[in-house]
């Protein structure tokens, strides 16, 4: 059998504890997942998921849900209104 090590990777709490929650929904474990993410790019000699520079539009939008996170606030007050919003949007 081949010899492990240990593997020490620093995380934000939060995202742990999301990650190992959708994880554990699958049967797996953090350790688990980082194996298998490692295989992938041993087996691939890639990187298992397709990474892209942002362009301006989705940097616009990954600044406002950041900003919406840290105030814990949506742009709209209810559903209503963020449907009406849609509608209107896809009217013009």
């Amino acid at each position: 059998m081949t010899q492990s090590t240990m593997l020490h990777v620093r995380v934000d709490n939060e995202i742990k504890a999301q990650a190992s929650e959708a994880l554990a929904a699958m049967g797996l474990s953090v350790s688990d997942a980082v194996r298998i993410l490692l295989k992938r790019v041993v087996s691939d000699q890639a990187f298992p998921l397709e990474l892209k520079v942002p362009n301006a539009q989705t940097r616009a939008a990954m600044e406002e849900a950041r900003a919406m996170m840290k105030a814990r606030a949506a742009r709209f007050d209810g559903a209503d209104r963020l449907i009406d919003e849609l509608e209107k949007a896809r009217q013009q």
